[in-house]
Order: C-alpha cells, then structure tokens, then sequence
C-alpha cells in the first residue's frame, strides 16, 4: 500500500473544524543531560530509539514519519500536525507498516535530514516527561511534557536542570532541527 499527501488527513477534520480531541498542548525544554542510569534505578523509565523524517506536505502542515524501536518491538508512525498557537496544535497520528514507512520515506522534505533520538519517558504522579538526548549534544536535551491546559503549572522533578524553555521557539522544532540542529547553549 502507497499512502500519498491525500490520504492522512487531521483528525476530526470537517469545513475547517477540528476535533478538540486531537489537540496536543505542551511546553518544552532545554535541559541539563540527566544523568539516565540512576535516573533508571530510581523510577520506571521507558526507552525506544527513534528515527524521525519530515515530508513534503502542503503549507502550514507538518507531516512525519516516525521508527520507533523498543526492546520487544518496532512501530511506525505517520503524523500529521497543524500548528494552533505556541504551545498547541492539532494532532493526528496513526500507525503504519513497515513498508509504508520506508515507502514514505521517499516523499522526504527537500533539504532535510533524518533526526535520530534516543527517548526517556519518565512518569511521575500521572505526569510524562519525555526527555530526547540526540547525538549532535553532549551536555544537554530537549525535555517535553504534555499538558492538559495552557494554564496548566507542572512541578519540574529534581533531576531536571532547564537551561532554557524553549516552547514556540521555531529553531527547536524537530522539523526546524532536521534542516540544521543548533548549536548546544551551555
């Protein structure tokens, strides 16, 4: 199966509406490298690899595909994000095969390059802190966690440093990243 432009369409999607319940609200973060083994001992932290490319897609959408490799599996994914504001935007993401992802592959963005992350995710009292430690940094991360409401206040766990929130800050998307990553701030 060949999924074009056409096929992914933003959840919910309808004469300009969208399904609130595809919105994504979250705010993210420079932050100090943790130090991830005593990070591991002191709370059940997932782990996954990612590999990350975006695709040519029409103006303000941004389309992704996504491998995702754990220790007992693999998934694909297909994303596709249109930006509401600084901190949201609407969201629909979908499982794909294999095959569909390398086949998506080929519809990359023109002078864009595949990001590679590794991704901690850190519960804590029904909070994610997804940490992202990519291989171009050595001091630091990005840290994201998703929120319920803009107005939403999260108390930060005491392994995390920021260095600087980085939310709406267009060259720390992973989209701008993928064009040229920056320079690490500390």
């Amino acid at each position: 199966m060949t999924i074009t432009r056409e096929d992914v369409k933003i959840k919910g999607a309808k004469e300009g509406v969208m399904d609130k319940s595809s919105v994504e609200i979250e705010r993210k973060y420079v932050i100090m490298k943790p130090d991830f083994d005593s990070l591991c001992e002191r709370y059940d932290v997932s782990v996954s690899e990612i590999w990350q490319t975006y695709l040519s897609s029409e103006p303000g959408i941004t389309r992704r595909v996504r491998k995702r490799v754990y220790k007992d599996k693999i998934v694909y994914t297909l994303t596709e994000k249109k930006r509401i504001d600084k901190v949201s935007s609407y969201e629909d993401e979908r499982e794909i095969s294999g095959s569909d992802y390398e086949n998506l592959l080929g519809q990359i963005m023109t002078g864009t390059r595949t990001l590679r992350k590794t991704r901690r995710v850190v519960r804590i009292d029904g909070v994610s802190f997804e940490i992202d430690e990519y291989p171009e940094w050595c001091r630091t991360c990005i840290m994201e966690t998703e929120l319920k409401s803009k107005d939403e206040l999260v108390t930060m766990p005491d392994f995390v440093k920021i260095i600087a929130e980085v939310t709406g800050v267009k060259r720390y998307t992973n989209a701008s990243m993928s064009r040229e990553f920056p320079e690490e701030l500390i």
